[in-house]
């Protein structure tokens, strides 16, 4: 796999200069860093490979080279998401055999000469614990406008890319090679169930900076936030972290509206308990007192309830769509009743960037001081050899997050 380290080099030089700079000082431990490294490392790696619909096999694959730009990681832990749900059952994306899994963290074991800093100017040294972001690509035609919009512009993600001849491509395995011109960050100062929320909790920290570009979404808004799973349940922790009180949850699921209660949502609603979207909107309404939503947060991939969230949001008010990291199919709005009359502001919102994994960090500290159970979004922990079971509690939303767990 081909990556462009020029792009990614003059991206990051960019977000940092904004952001204040970078720390130039390195360690000497980090300067004497070669690529030998570890000793104990194994020859061979175990690979959950994704060879058909519904079925991982763990393979097991020759150790490849480290080269001067390269990082090998020994795996610690990776969440499934939702979009390796999609791939499990369906294979959106058409690119079965594939090594899935990006939502993953573990620990430095080797490393080429040339490697020194993070993407945020952070030394880097064997034992660290990192994670990954995007392999961001050049697209003149995004970049030369927005930076921030960079990923928007055509990118890859670890666990996402077709299969090669390295195949250590996804955090689903004991061994991930991250190659020269990645985005990678340190992250030693944070838990290993904490490093494992990165991913998701990017998402949201980036959905949540362009609702805050509407001029809607303040203080003291009312805020419906439809859909509960992980996504939508780190949502309203962001919003509480913000001083966000006045959140209502809405879901069909009563353990996720429970725990969307501890993450900071004021009230909940139960879609299940109510026919049709006139007295569902009636409930949401009624949970806020009276009052329809300032701005909604539309976190599921359910076009049914993308056309519903409309009728949630009052006037004037403000929506986020940032459900469908994949084709669900078509909604069915009225752009008159919904948009125009209300005179709707409208964002969209797609992954994150290099600046959203910087407040990330942040976030998941804060989270963690105001006391929101962020740990207790990892209901069940499965090793590598039960991927296939680990799969389909997931997909019986047996639990909240899933993740694999290597010993």
């Amino acid at each position: 796999m081909e990556m462009n380290s020029t792009s990614v080099e003059e991206i990051v030089k960019q977000v940092l200069e904004s952001m204040g700079g970078t720390d130039n000082a390195t360690s000497s431990a980090t300067k004497s860093v070669a690529s030998t490294g570890n000793s104990e490392i194994p020859k061979t790696a175990h690979v959950a490979m994704l060879t058909a619909l519904e079925h991982y096999e763990v393979k097991e694959f020759p150790m490849p080279p480290v080269g001067d730009g390269d990082i090998l990681v020994k795996v610690e832990g990776c969440g499934i998401c939702g979009t390796d749900a999609h791939e499990f059952k369906r294979d959106p994306f058409g690119i079965i055999p594939v090594a899935l899994g990006h939502e993953g963290t573990g620990e430095i074991v080797k490393m080429g000469k040339n490697v020194k800093v993070d993407s945020a100017g952070k030394p880097l040294k064997l034992g660290d614990k990192v994670v990954t972001c995007m392999i961001f690509k050049d697209n003149p035609d995004i970049t030369m406008f927005d930076l921030n919009k960079q990923n928007v512009g055509d990118a890859d993600v670890y666990g996402l890319l077709p299969d090669d001849d390295i195949h250590l491509n996804g955090w689903f395995s004991d061994y991930i090679l991250i190659r020269e011109g990645s985005t990678v960050f340190n992250v030693s100062d944070l838990d290993l169930k904490s490093r494992i929320l990165i991913e998701p909790c990017a998402v949201l920290i980036h959905a949540v900076e362009r609702a805050k570009t509407t001029g809607i979404l303040r203080f003291n808004s009312r805020v419906v936030v439809q859909g509960c799973g992980p996504i939508g349940l780190i949502c309203i922790a962001i919003l509480r972290t913000m001083g966000i009180e006045n959140i209502v949850a809405v879901d069909g699921e009563q353990q996720r509206l429970d725990f969307a209660k501890r993450m900071g949502a004021e009230k909940s609603v139960s879609f299940k308990d109510y026919k049709g979207i006139d007295a569902l909107s009636d409930a949401v309404k009624e949970a806020f007192g009276g009052h329809p939503a300032d701005f909604g947060f539309q976190c599921t991939g359910s076009p049914i309830a993308h056309a519903n969230i409309y009728k949630f949001i009052r006037n004037g008010g403000g929506l986020c769509e940032l459900g469908f990291f994949i084709n669900g199919g078509d909604a069915t709005i009225n752009p008159h009743f919904d948009i125009c009359a209300k005179e709707l502001t409208m964002v969209g919102s797609w992954v994150y960037t290099l600046r959203d994994y910087a407040t990330t960090f942040d976030f998941l500290k804060r989270a963690k001081g105001i006391g929101l159970p962020m740990d207790e979004l990892i209901t069940h922990e499965y090793p590598l050899d039960e991927i296939n079971e680990a799969h389909r509690t997931n997909l019986a939303m047996k639990g909240l997050k899933i993740a694999i767990i290597n010993e």
